[in-house]
């Protein structure tokens, strides 16, 4: 039977999370916790990997298609001076930067795309979306930024709030990509918040009611036209997905959030 991790391994890992100290009692509890959340997660992930390659012998990871490991490892050595060898932890680290880069970029060069009105990436695009910038903290060069500001130009007014635009939105705002399911799930709660406010609106003003409850349904509708509901969801439904360890926001967020709140 495998062992479950050491505290002090965990007070160890969890050192790189916090600059708070850790009582022995904590640690152990972290520990269980650990163990407790592998057992949610393994059968899940078995189910997954199942479902996608019925005759697959090995766990995987369904949500990401990661870079080569080996490919990785290979031309990380390759670049070495002083160090012979690289080790496995070093190479995880290398891949999320390297897909932390990519998935950056792509996402920078689908917004030049966008604002140029084509639905292809194209070199120009890869070109602005790689523009260096200068990391001032240790001079290195950082990884193309994400600007919400081009993303949102042209979408918060006289166009339809899309699929296509919602991912977007849930990668700048909730940090990861959206399922399927989930982008339906939102439009739809979208449009029902959108119904009723809108309701609420036509009733104060034939009744003729306080003026309070007429302006509080006006302002609301505004923040649904500018987005600012979309954007509060996403950033509700994308820490929920980061806190469980999940790499997509799906229904499962969504349904836990109070659309009207």
């Amino acid at each position: 039977m495998a062992k479950p991790y050491s505290s002090s391994h965990i007070g160890f890992v969890s050192s790189g999370f916090t600059e708070m100290r850790l009582s022995g009692a904590v640690k152990e509890q972290l520990v269980e916790m650990l163990v407790a959340e592998i057992d949610r997660m393994v059968p899940a992930m078995e189910s997954a990997t199942l479902s996608a390659t019925p005759d697959k012998k090995t766990l995987d990871d369904t949500n990401r298609t990661r870079l080569n490991y080996n490919r990785t490892r290979e031309l990380m050595i390759e670049r070495l001076s002083d160090l012979e060898s690289v080790g496995s932890e070093a190479v995880q680290a290398g891949i999320e930067h390297l897909e932390t880069y990519l998935k950056r970029t792509l996402n920078n060069a689908e917004m030049a795309a966008s604002k140029d009105r084509v639905n292809t990436i194209k070199p120009r695009h890869i070109q602005t979306a790689t523009i260096p910038v200068i990391d001032e903290t240790n001079s290195e060069m950082a990884p193309p930024k994400e600007v919400e500001e081009d993303l949102l130009e042209g979408q918060v007014s006289g166009s339809a709030l899309t699929p296509m635009v919602l991912r977007k939105l849930a990668r700048s705002f909730g940090g990861m990509p959206i399922t399927d399911a989930a982008v339906e799930e939102l439009l739809l709660l979208y449009y029902e918040v959108v119904d009723e406010t809108g309701q609420n609106i036509r009733e104060h003003a034939q009744l003729g009611s306080n003026p309070a409850g007429f302006i509080d349904s006006l302002d609301k509708m505004k923040d649904l036209m500018m987005l600012g509901w979309i954007r509060r969801m996403l950033v509700r439904a994308g820490k929920d997905a980061d806190e469980r360890g999940y790499k997509r926001i799906d229904v499962e967020q969504l349904i836990n959030l109070d659309p009207f709140e």
